[in-house]
């Protein structure tokens, strides 16, 4: 058995500011931000963090930020595993810089965290050395080692076991695997948000180590984006990291006028290192697999078909106006759109969290329901009045908020279903219905991020549109099907992100952008006529 790389198919990305950026110094940028996700982490150390509430009511389950930091899914021939280092041996992170890797660490000698204007000169230091030493034997030798990561995983592991657990190389991916998080410094400015998306999700094939679970990358222009492993942890929670970094940009004094860090206030830094060269040891063998690793991921990063845009005509408050769920809204929408593509109906995912109970993460909801087929029907067939039309979209809306609750309260199936499908396998007893069910393909796989979790974050509407966060995707679960995340950033936008296979002949990630934007303006067009037809 030779499972599926993590790199697209399971890791997922995440953007910074549409279009606000506090500084345009790549450094600085790097610099004050690994400074904020280290103050995240030692909150979490401290257990000062407070508890997440759903409407500042209910508390969730915390458990997964648990896993945040110093965690690697390390590679196993028949099963991965998680392994995350003791907060005393994660005091520091790894940064990239043209294939050179660097151990940085995050302390001073009395055991400060290195402040923003500190770590500024640490990344500027490495960019110098990196120049220096780009072209010296040591530093071509592990410049690509990193595309390992995306190979298969029994591959992967196999090669880690074979050439990496020994000498320099041991020492090496020692401290990559205990690193609190990773980053990579970028010679390139993607030209938007889209090129931007496409890198933060498949890099250039060497630019993340994908079993890391957070991985940073600070483009030349100082925009940064985030690309993490997703078994540790689901999106919210990297989001809810990110979150409190671009909330601190914005509401803290991190910069200077002119763009560079601060100091922190009333804190003196002592004295610390400077940051470690690492070193790989390749031998020719080795230096075959890497060879054909970056192929292999570069060939993947090259059928993927991903499209981000945005949604500028209406959002979330013409949604509400219209009484309907905007979620509901959106996700009868992606089946109006996708039957539009591809002239059928398919199974589609939408992930819940269960974050209720404890230890939860999260529950399927089945999109796909016989009233947003009615619904879809009666569009596409152009049959019915449209008070007609705009009844079974209410309808559609309110059975899919009812399966959003089910599914949020204990009460979905699919993950029931998993658990009959390991009991009958821990038992040696095949079930037919089980395995038709778990192997059914999501053709639709959706998801949506919330784009604010903190109470403490300034409220975003029109005027400081500029400062809303993208949120981010994934790739296609099924490669004849796509990937699809939205965000509502305020009332008046949405946030698209498509993913598909180009080697896929029916699908097309720009043909279902158009889809989705024509549904959606097909479906204010209806409500609104409805509404007219009152007056």
């Amino acid at each position: 058995m030779n499972r599926s790389p993590v790199h697209i198919n399971c890791n997922y990305y995440g953007l910074d500011n549409f279009k606000w950026k506090p500084t345009t110094f790549q450094c600085a940028r790097a610099g004050a931000i690994t400074h904020m996700i280290m103050c995240f982490k030692r909150i979490l150390e401290r257990e000062q963090l407070p508890a997440m509430r759903i409407r500042n009511t209910i508390s969730v389950c915390m458990s997964q930020y648990e896993r945040a930091f110093g965690t690697t899914r390390v590679p196993g021939e028949e099963i991965d595993e998680l392994v995350q280092a003791h907060s005393s041996q994660s005091k520091h992170i790894i940064v990239l810089r043209k294939g050179i890797y660097y151990k940085v660490d995050m302390m001073d000698k009395e055991g400060q965290l290195l402040s923003p204007k500190a770590m500024e000169g640490i990344m500027e230091w490495i960019i110098k050395d990196a120049d220096t030493h780009q072209d010296s034997e040591t530093a071509k030798a592990g410049e690509h080692i990193a595309s390992l990561t995306g190979l298969k995983r029994a591959d992967w592991a196999k090669i880690r076991q074979e050439h990496l657990l020994e000498g320099v190389n041991k020492e090496t991916l020692e401290k990559v695997e205990k690193a609190a998080f990773m980053v990579n410094l970028e010679t390139i400015s993607p030209e938007d948000i889209e090129q931007r998306s496409n890198y933060m999700l498949g890099g250039s094939g060497s630019s993340f180590w994908f079993d890391k679970s957070i991985s940073l990358c600070f483009f030349a222009d100082a925009r940064y984006g985030f690309n993490a492993e997703h078994s540790w942890a689901d999106a919210p929670v990297v989001a809810h990291i990110q979150e409190y970094c671009m909330t601190e940009e914005v509401l803290g004094d991190l910069y200077t006028e002119d763009g560079h860090c601060k100091d922190v206030p009333g804190v003196t830094q002592s004295s610390y290192k400077m940051p470690t060269m690492l070193i790989w040891e390749v031998n020719n063998q080795l230096s075959i697999h890497i060879e054909r690793a970056m192929t292999f991921v570069t060939e993947n990063n090259s059928d993927l078909d991903l499209r981000v845009r945005i949604h500028e005509v209406y959002g979330k408050g013409f949604m509400k106006k219209s009484k309907i769920s905007p979620d509901a809204y959106v996700q009868v929408a992606l089946q109006l759109a996708y039957y539009k593509d591809a002239k059928k109906f398919a199974l589609t995912y939408e992930a819940s969290m269960t974050r209720l109970y404890r230890m939860g993460r999260t529950e399927t909801v089945r999109s796909l329901t016989p009233e947003s087929c009615a619904f879809v029907k009666a569009m596409v067939e152009d049959n019915r009045s449209d008070e007609e039309k705009a009844r079974l979209l209410h309808e559609a809306a309110k059975v899919h908020v009812q399966l959003y609750k089910d599914a949020m309260s204990g009460r979905g199936v699919d993950r029931h279903m998993f658990a009959l499908y390991v009991l009958s396998k821990g038992f040696n007893q095949e079930s037919d219905f089980l395995h038709h069910a778990l192997t059914m393909p999501w053709t639709l796989s959706t998801s949506q991020t919330p784009q604010q979790q903190m109470s403490s974050s300034p409220r975003l509407d029109y005027a400081n549109r500029d400062k809303v966060c993208p949120g981010g995707g994934f790739g296609p679960v099924s490669d004849q099907g796509y990937g699809i995340s939205y965000m509502f950033p305020e009332d008046s936008m949405l946030f698209f992100h498509v993913s598909s296979k180009k080697s896929c002949p029916l699908t097309d990630s720009q043909r279902m952008q158009d889809n989705i934007f024509q549904a959606l303006a097909d479906m204010k067009q209806l409500l609104e006529n409805v509404e007219k037809s009152k007056t």
